[in-house]
């Protein structure tokens, strides 16, 4: 796992950058809104385009490290061979549907190349482009996930 730490920092670095462009879109906003004439309008567009884009990078890592809602009442009431089995087939459902969803996530890329966006003029492409991100790197920490299951079933 030569890619884990870099893969991270590349989903961090995304995640931050994205957070920085939503609050200084929406800045700009409530600034032009309070004391400009006018608003420019692509700013909406550009802040719903940073979350996205901090959505998709943030959610492998919330992956990695279990960030997402457990239902641990019913968890914990599972034998411990149960839970091994859970930790085991959770990662597997995951890794096939995402990597579906993946899939069908580069075909609307491609179809993404001939449309622009409306307010910020930009290519459709490189905004599908974050499902993308989210999809593939949400399988890469399911798949270390399904490793470290198999190391912790050898000991």
């Amino acid at each position: 796992m030569k890619l884990y730490k870099p893969v991270g920092q590349f989903l961090k670095y995304g995640t931050l950058i994205s957070i920085v462009g939503l609050i200084s879109t929406v800045l700009l906003q409530i600034f032009a809104r309070f004391f400009l004439a006018n608003s420019p309008s692509w700013t909406e567009e550009a802040s719903r385009l940073f979350f996205i884009f901090s959505i998709s990078f943030a959610s492998g890592l919330a992956l990695k490290d279990n960030s997402y809602v457990h239902l641990d009442m019913f968890y914990n009431l599972l034998s411990q061979r149960m839970k091994n089995l859970l930790d085991l087939v959770m990662p597997v459902i995951t890794i096939l549907l995402f990597a579906i969803m993946a899939i069908y996530s580069v075909e609307l890329i491609i179809l993404g190349i001939a449309e622009k966006s409306s307010g910020l003029k930009i290519n459709m492409s490189f905004i599908f482009i974050s499902m993308l991100i989210m999809n593939v790197s949400i399988c890469y920490y399911a798949w270390s996930k399904i490793i470290k299951s198999f190391k912790h079933l050898k000991k």
